[in-house]
C-alpha cells in the first residue's frame, strides 16, 4: 500500500505542477532578463529582473526563499503575452517547485497516510467475523 501510495502521489503531484504554473507553461512565452538588486522601504536589498518587451521596461521581483541570485546575472523569464508584468524567473525552485505547495502536499501525504493507516489497523470486532465467515478462496500468485 506504501508504494502504491508514494507512486500516486507523486503522478498527482507532478500533473498539478504541469497545470497549475502562472504564467503557463504551454503559452508562456520566454525572454532573458538581468539580475538588480534594489532597497525596498525597509532597507532590505530585494533581487529585481527587469526585461524589455517591445521597447518598454518591465522589472519583477526576483526574490524567492533559497534562490541566490547575482547582481547582474543572465535569467530566464517566462511570461504571457497579454500580461507581461506578471511574469516570473523561469528556474526549477520558484516556479516549478514551491516550498508552500511541497509542504502543504506532504503534510496532506502523510496525515491521509496515518488515517488510512488508523482505519485498516484497527477493525471492529464484527468486521473480524465477517472476514472469517467468508469462505471464497482467496487468490493465489501464479509463481509464488
Amino acid at each position: 500500500m506504501t508504494k502504491f501510495l508514494i507512486i500516486f502521489y507523486l503522478i498527482i503531484f507532478s500533473l498539478y505542477i504541469l497545470f497549475s504554473r502562472q504564467p503557463d507553461f504551454f503559452d508562456g512565452s520566454f525572454t532573458t532578463g538581468i539580475i538588480h538588486y534594489t532597497k525596498d522601504s525597509t532597507g532590505n536589498n530585494i533581487a529585481k529582473a527587469s526585461f524589455t518587451l517591445d521597447n518598454t521596461s518591465y522589472n519583477m521581483n526576483a526574490s524567492y526563499p533559497l534562490r541566490s541570485l547575482h547582481e547582474g546575472e543572465q535569467v530566464a523569464i517566462i511570461y504571457e503575452a497579454s500580461q507581461p508584468q506578471k511574469a516570473a524567473l523561469y528556474r526549477i525552485w520558484g516556479y516549478w517547485l514551491r516550498w508552500g505547495e511541497i509542504l502543504a502536499s506532504l503534510v496532506l501525504l502523510i496525515g491521509l497516510f496515518q488515517i488510512s493507516k488508523a482505519i485498516t489497523n484497527n477493525p471492529t470486532p464484527e468486521g473480524l467475523m465477517s472476514e472469517l465467515e467468508d469462505v471464497r478462496p482467496r487468490k493465489r500468485r501464479k509463481y509464488s
